[in-house]
């Protein structure tokens, strides 16, 4: 009686909070729930982000539900990443049934089916608000972690962008940035190394490559107009409630590439256009990363740095992010150190590795008299987690092993004919549905290389004009060229050339006969 007593006590001491917070569930011990004693996370710390985990079937996405449904009813709008396609349900309210009922009561809270405003969102060919970006948004150094680039490389796509900055050629979408790098590896090589100077084929090449590889995993869609404003994720709707935006990932789940891209892309714009708040009574905007390991699946080691740079500094502009995933360890160890509210689901040990992976998780929580974490991890059922939170002056609190509040929205998902009727209701979708396809990098130097060739076209046939006479002269050819090119001619010109000889040479015979007879006659006048 008195480990209960005192294991009461320091939960109702851990979990007291003087500010507001909402109620995850309620606290267990021996595998019993204790009615009245609740679980809660103060709404001052949501901004120190967070980390749900758990096998599949869990729990876990039901614990995320639970937690963006209480931040909506108190006012806070959270954007979640919906990678299996089961977060749908919360526009809609739930139903009531004796299992809900009882869990209720235990924890010691009142149930009342409710639903959120919800916005759907879209990186692909789903349903939704489209989102997008434009290249020059990234920026170069962004842009090149993406990417995957070396030094050199990342030196070469600066040049591109200051190219365009220098000339106001507008990098909006892949082809663009495709079309310069082309450009200034041909047309343009002159005009960029006297400039900026030399960068080698091959370097273009890699770079091409890359952005090829880029494209085939569908972020040609992402790139482009309109780009989005992560302002329209912070909105209120006519009742005070949070609005819940809600991407729908179901076919970007094999392309890691686009989903890190997408989220580094996100993180980066709110940290950039958001201002600082400093510690705030209730964040601005809590993030959801379901499926959050792929995120890191392909990040490289510049990547990484920079995503954990901006989750340390992104708290300030009052923005929580909380990741959503079967393991801790599917979260690189910087980034996990960053999560102060953890709640964790049930894992399983059917291999050694599983079990390697439960200690480690286990040691990841506070250490606790009341609980053998490592054991626990196993033995939870659907529903229930280990729950750490962090107190309003940033200490974490007791660990608590907690039978979670069920959601009060649908646990299922919407019927595509309720999900239409949803996004025919958006202004969001309205706004960022429309294709533009202005004039931008592709098309300004598309059409200059186009007036470029047809003024060399013109000059050619100018040329070609000019030179007619003389080529006409040459081809009439003269009596020796005729007679150096036909045989016949050159038979009958033998013949002609031998009758003149001869008859020169007659002539001369002529004249000598002549002269030599006229001798003769001379000499024989002397005689007589």
């Amino acid at each position: 009686m008195a480990k209960k007593d005192d294991f009461i006590s320091k939960i109702q001491t851990g979990y007291q909070f003087s500010g507001a917070s909402i109620v995850l569930g309620g606290a267990m011990l021996d595998g019993e729930a204790i009615h009245g004693l609740q679980v809660k996370v103060p709404l001052r710390t949501m901004n120190r982000h967070g980390l749900i985990a758990g096998a599949t079937g869990t729990g876990k996405t039901k614990s995320l539900q639970v937690i963006a449904e209480q931040l909506a009813a108190n006012g806070v709008p959270s954007l979640l990443m919906d990678v299996k396609g089961d977060l749908s349900g919360v526009a809609m309210p739930g139903t009531d049934n004796p299992k809900i009922t009882e869990r209720a009561g235990k924890i010691g809270v009142s149930w009342h089916g409710t639903g959120s405003t919800v916005e759907f969102l879209t990186l692909s060919g789903e349903k939704g608000a489209r989102l997008r970006a434009t290249v020059i948004e990234f920026g170069p150094v962004l842009f090149s972690r993406i990417l995957g680039l070396n030094d050199t490389q990342g030196g070469v796509v600066s040049v591109v962008f200051k190219y365009c900055d220098d000339r106001e050629l507008p990098l909006l979408d892949l082809k663009d940035f495709k079309k310069v790098l082309q450009y200034l590896g041909n047309e343009g090589k002159a005009e960029i190394e006297a400039e900026y100077g030399q960068f080698s084929a091959a370097t273009a090449a890699t770079i091409l490559r890359k952005v090829v590889e880029l494209e085939q995993q569908g972020a040609d869609l992402f790139f482009g107009e309109v780009s989005f404003d992560v302002k329209d994720l912070v909105r209120m709707d006519e009742n005070g409630r949070g609005v819940i935006s809600i991407v729908r990932l179901t076919d970007v789940q094999d392309r890691p590439k686009l989903f890190s891209t997408f989220m580094l892309q996100m993180l980066a714009e709110i940290y950039a256009s958001f201002p600082e708040e400093g510690d705030m009574e209730q964040p601005k905007l809590c993030i959801f990363i379901d499926e959050a390991h792929l995120v890191f699946q392909e990040a490289t080691p510049a990547l990484m740095q920079q995503l954990e740079a901006i989750i340390k500094l992104v708290r300030s502009k009052g923005v929580g992010i909380f990741f959503i995933t079967q393991n801790p360890v599917d979260i690189p160890d910087s980034i996990l150190a960053q999560l102060g509210l953890k709640v964790q689901h049930s894992l399983r040990a059917f291999t050694a590795k599983d079990r390697k992976a439960i200690k480690m998780a286990a040691e990841n929580y506070p250490i606790t008299e009341f609980y053998q974490t490592e054991d626990l991890l196993t033995a939870l059922g659907i529903g229930e987690a280990i729950v750490s939170v962090l107190n309003e002056k940033g200490i974490p609190t007791p660990l608590a092993h907690t039978l979670m509040r069920a959601p009060e929205s649908r646990m299922d998902i919407l019927t595509p004919t309720e999900i239409d009727q949803i996004i025919q209701r958006s202004a969001i979708a309205r706004k960022y549905n429309q294709e533009i396809d202005r004039e931008s990098a592709y098309e300004i130097l598309t059409g200059k290389i186009a007036d470029a060739q047809e003024m060399q076209a013109e000059q050619e046939a100018q040329q070609e004009v000019q030179s007619q006479p003389r080529r006409a002269e040459r081809e009439e050819p003269g009596m020796i060229e005729t007679i150096a090119k036909d045989p016949l001619a050159r038979q009958i010109g033998r013949t002609v050339a031998r009758e003149l000889t001869r008859g020169l040479l007659g002539v001369l015979g002529l004249g000598g006969s002549r002269r030599s007879t006229s001798k003769t006659t001379r000499k024989k006048t002397s005689w007589f």
